[in-house]
Parts: structure tokens; C-alpha cells; sequence
């Protein structure tokens, strides 16, 4: 779990602009200004933003392995969704449609690495940062997965807190 919470901060800070200040609880902005996770407050919680990926996902063809590797304390504040790849034909194809349905849906991409064998995007919405990603190919290692977190000042603390109890 400790691993986990880990890889959120890690992922959380990477490749959105600013997002690593957000990881370390430093959300606002020098000017005062709102965050955004304080301007769209209460209009996503993390079953929103589950159902919203679900959605996505299950539309473009996969479906959900089992297992919630969010520790208790943290799932008000990140949403994990890991697919099935090898149910889905296509997963690249399938994680192409998702991410595409994201957006349909107001998902703003903000970021992409695309490199031959890997493919990471974030895409933000009401104060949550989606990670992407697409590792591998079928019939190899193939990691496909979809992590969110809430980027406002209280779930920074709490993967904050989190990590330090883990690191013990």
C-alpha cells in the first residue's frame, strides 16, 4: 500500500504543469489566485471520477481486473482503474478510444509522452489530474492503467501523512 501512495505522489507530480508543487501541499498559486481543485470544488468526488473512467474504459472494450490497491485513507482522494488487457482486441486501441472518451467528456489533456513501447497522458478536470498510461504489448508485459488524484490541499496532505507513516 505504502508503494502505492508512493507512485501517486510520484505520478501526481510528473508531467502536469505544476503538479509537483501540488504533490508537496504547495497548491495555491504565488498569486492568490484559486486553485483548481478550490475553483471546481464539489463537482467531482473520486466515485465520480471512477464512474467517469469505468465509463470510458468499458465503452472502448476492457474491463475491470479486480482488486482496489488504494490504501483506505487515501480513497477520498485517488481512484485507481486498472484494465484487463487481455480482454480487450486492441488495448492500445482501446486506451486510445478512452482517452478520447475522457475528453469528449471534458477531460482537458494537458500532457503527452509518447515514446515506441510507452504512452503516458494527463488530462485534468475539476481539480483532478488523470494519468494515463500504456506500457508494453499483448503478449508481452502489457501495464495499462488509470490513476487519479485530487490535486487540492487537503488530499495533498493526506498522501503526504501517508507516505511518511509508510516510510517507517
Amino acid at each position: 500500500m505504502a508503494a502505492a501512495a508512493g507512485v501517486v505522489l510520484l505520478v501526481a507530480g510528473c508531467g502536469s504543469e505544476g503538479g509537483a508543487d501540488k504533490a508537496k501541499g504547495g497548491g495555491a498559486p504565488a498569486s492568490g489566485a484559486a486553485t483548481p481543485a478550490e475553483q471546481g470544488a464539489g463537482t467531482l468526488d473520486a466515485a465520480a471520477v471512477k464512474k467517469e473512467i469505468a465509463d470510458a474504459a468499458t465503452t472502448a472494450g476492457f474491463t475491470e481486473k479486480s482488486g482496489d490497491d488504494v490504501p483506505a485513507s487515501l480513497r477520498s482522494c485517488m481512484v485507481s482503474w486498472s484494465p484487463d488487457g487481455k480482454k480487450a482486441t486492441d488495448s492500445k486501441q482501446s486506451f486510445d478510444a478512452t482517452v478520447a472518451a475522457l475528453v469528449k467528456e471534458g477531460w482537458k489533456e494537458t500532457r503527452t509522452s509518447d515514446q515506441p513501447m510507452s504512452v503516458i497522458k494527463s488530462l485534468d478536470k475539476s481539480g483532478w489530474t488523470v494519468k494515463a498510461s500504456h506500457h508494453g504489448k499483448a503478449g508481452s508485459l502489457l501495464v495499462v492503467s488509470f490513476i487519479a488524484v485530487d490535486n487540492g490541499p487537503t488530499c495533498a496532505k493526506a498522501f503526504q501523512e501517508d507516505l511518511a507513516k509508510n516510510k517507517q
